[in-house]
């Protein structure tokens, strides 16, 4: 049985003298918004929407008491990006890290803002993040390697119209897979900073870094800042060598963040657009699909030097090619030249496909779809007896996927996508070098390629084309031997909520003690979930209990993907 007490504290002993603390106190309920001129319901923060931006310093200490008031949903936040070193148990992912946070109960999180750059957080319960709980978190360096004036952030993201539960619905249900093999409902709209009619003031002649994080829920973006040169100089946290775009066009997918640095014009007669569309190849990849005639893939904002001159309209973009329009973001940099890791310890294949399970769409890895277990899998980890069963057998955690990997590790995953569509695919607790990918149809994956990079990008997500495999490493050394679970999941969420994830099981047999704060005890009890024992129970989309080999099994009548109290 766990112990109660936190460890956080006597990790904040260590950190600089200059660290402060930051605390947030997040009332979660819905309000009433109308981003693009349609009113809906969304979920805000203290009774605003959008979301607020976190702005914190390197080694600031940072608390947040989430109150749940939405009264029809659980809820939980999770902190996109962050390792979470020692303080796994903030991760946020619910069934996974944590309960899910009930309707009036609340949950502290703690943990140390020991990353520079560009985050985000975001719920991970099913479907809120489209729904509007999401928001940008950024942590400033005292000592960048790049020099800049002053900074903004933007946020991509496709936007619609319904509500998730009726969507989730939608899509999972067997008319979806009978009538357009399991489609993904389109969005209605493309929004910058959850608008579109967002005007950034610039002052001439100064050099800006812009923080770009894609929020969106399935489609990627490509963006256009008319008339300015880009230079890319962090992704996902990672600070880059910098990279001159020049002419060529960038491309950010869902959950992935990106820096650049622009100069301003000294001219100030004028106002520029910054353009984004969204990937429509995505949406129509489906013979059965068809996207309506007046539909708009694309949103403008403003970079303005003159409010009094007019805001002009968004640049003529034709046709891309992807050859040679776009970067390449696996040709990018770390600015600390990691050299590539090996040898590798461990290598794990991740064949990703898609197939029917009575009638309803959903994803599988290595022939199994993911379901949620009733009791998280980090507690799994934590409670279970090692003499009765062992924690390094896959098969206690349930059906999640699980991958055991050992402390110290260098681990590596091959991504083959055996699907029509691209994947954005993220892993928690971790950054990963990424070897290679390919374009699409690119092949499975068979042999390194021969201009493997000595010192290969690092970043948490990364696009796995169609029909083509991408190869990415790590060393597993988060837990600082204490045990960690973290997830790696397609990060579209029509996909997640269709299994299309699975789980890293970090050094299980580490025998050191971890201990869980009362709050996430608590909220267990409250919620209706076991605090211990193993995953042989899993969630159904429906919020019901089966065991593992009828978990496989989606009700006809889909769900809201989350339970409701």
């Amino acid at each position: 049985m766990f112990k109660s007490s936190c460890l956080i504290p006597l990790l904040w002993l260590v950190l600089p003298a200059l660290a402060a603390d930051v605390h947030l106190e997040w009332d979660v309920g819905w309000v009433w918004a109308a981003s693009d001129g349609f009113a809906r319901p969304m979920i805000g923060i203290n009774g605003h929407w959008p979301c607020p931006q976190v702005d914190v310093n390197l080694g600031d200490r940072i608390s947040v008491d989430v109150h749940n008031h939405l009264g029809n949903q659980s809820t939980g936040i999770h902190w996109h990006g962050f390792r979470q070193n020692m303080t796994g148990m903030m991760d946020g992912s619910t069934e996974v890290t944590q309960c899910a946070i009930p309707p009036g109960e609340s949950m502290r999180y703690e943990f140390i803002a020991d990353q520079s750059g560009t985050y985000w957080y975001h719920s991970h319960e099913m479907g809120q993040y489209p729904d509007g709980l999401r928001g940008a978190f950024i942590v400033h360096d005292p000592s960048p390697p790049f020099a800049y004036d002053d900074e903004f952030t933007i946020t991509l993201t496709d936007f619609y119209h319904e509500q998730m539960p009726v969507l989730l619905d939608q899509y999972r249900s067997p008319a979806n897979q009978a009538d357009f093999g399991g489609v993904e409902p389109l969005p209605d709209r493309a929004l910058i900073n959850d608008s579109t009619e967002t005007k950034i003031k610039v002052e001439p002649n100064k050099t800006y870094l812009v923080h770009i994080i894609c929020i969106g829920n399935w489609p990627g973006h490509t963006f256009v800042f008319d008339g300015h040169d880009l230079t890319v100089v962090e992704v996902d946290g990672v600070f880059t060598d910098p990279y001159p775009a020049g002419s060529k066009r960038l491309r950010i997918t869902t959950g992935q963040r990106m820096s650049v640095l622009i100069k301003t014009k000294e001219d100030t007669s004028r106002n520029y657009a910054i353009w984004d569309t969204m990937d429509i190849n995505m949406m129509l990849i489906y013979e059965d699909r068809a996207i309506p005639e007046n539909f708009n893939p694309n949103a403008t904002a403003w970079l303005v030097y003159n409010e009094a001159e007019p805001l002009p309209p968004a640049p003529d973009v034709h046709d891309l090619d992807t050859n040679t329009d776009f970067v390449d973001d696996v040709a990018f940099v770390p600015a600390d030249h990691e050299p590539l890791l090996e040898p590798v310890d461990r290598q794990i294949v991740l064949d990703t496909g898609f197939k029917a399970i009575d009638g309803v769409a959903r994803f599988t890895v290595n022939g199994e779809t993911y379901m949620p277990p009733t009791t998280p899998t980090l507690y799994t980890v934590l409670s279970l007896d090692e003499e009765s069963r062992s924690i390094a057998d896959p098969a206690v955690y349930g059906q999640v996927n699980p991958f055991v990997i050992q402390y110290g590790e260098v681990v590596e995953i091959v991504i083959n996508n055996h699907h029509d569509n691209l994947h954005p695919w993220h892993l928690h607790g971790h950054h990963f070098q990424v070897l290679q990918r390919t374009a699409v149809d690119g092949g499975y994956f068979t042999e390194y390629f021969q201009n493997i990079s000595s010192t290969p990008i690092k970043r948490d997500t990364i696009m796995v084309q169609n029909h083509g495999h991408a190869v990415v490493r790590f060393r597993a050394d988060n837990p600082d031997k204490i045990k960690r679970v973290w997830l790696l999941h397609c990060h579209v969420e029509w996909h997640v909520a269709a299994g299309l994830t699975a789980t890293i099981i970090e050094a299980p047999d580490m025998v050191r003690n971890m201990s869980l704060p009362l709050d996430n005890l608590r909220i267990c009890e409250s919620y209706g979930s076991p605090s211990s024992g193993d995953g042989s129970e899993n969630w159904d989309e429906d919020g019901n209990t089966d065991e593992p080999e009828e978990a496989t099994s989606c009700t006809s009548g889909g769900g809201d993907g989350k339970r409701q109290v």
